[in-house]
């Protein structure tokens, strides 16, 4: 459960790392202090990456939710 919750994670975290990395050095260049110049594209760039990674994401959780529910019966008594 732990490994599946960090790949779900794991592309949404990237991004959002990466989108926050490249603004904090155009406002260390630019000099521009604003806040919300960093929410705003971590907000567009992940909602985008997970709409682009939703189906692989539904994907895993459904295989990990069949093979818990295959599972299930072992794990009584």
């Amino acid at each position: 459960a732990i490994l599946i919750t960090a790949l779900l994670a794991a592309p949404l975290l990237i991004v959002a790392l990466l989108i926050g990395l490249l603004v904090s050095v155009f406002q260390t260049v630019t000099q521009i202090q604003e806040q919300t110049l960093s929410f705003v594209p971590k907000l567009l760039g992940v909602g985008a990456t997970f709409l682009v990674a939703l189906p692989w994401m539904l994907q895993l959780l459904v295989e990990y939710t069949a093979r818990l529910f295959r599972a299930m019966p072992g794990m009584v008594g």
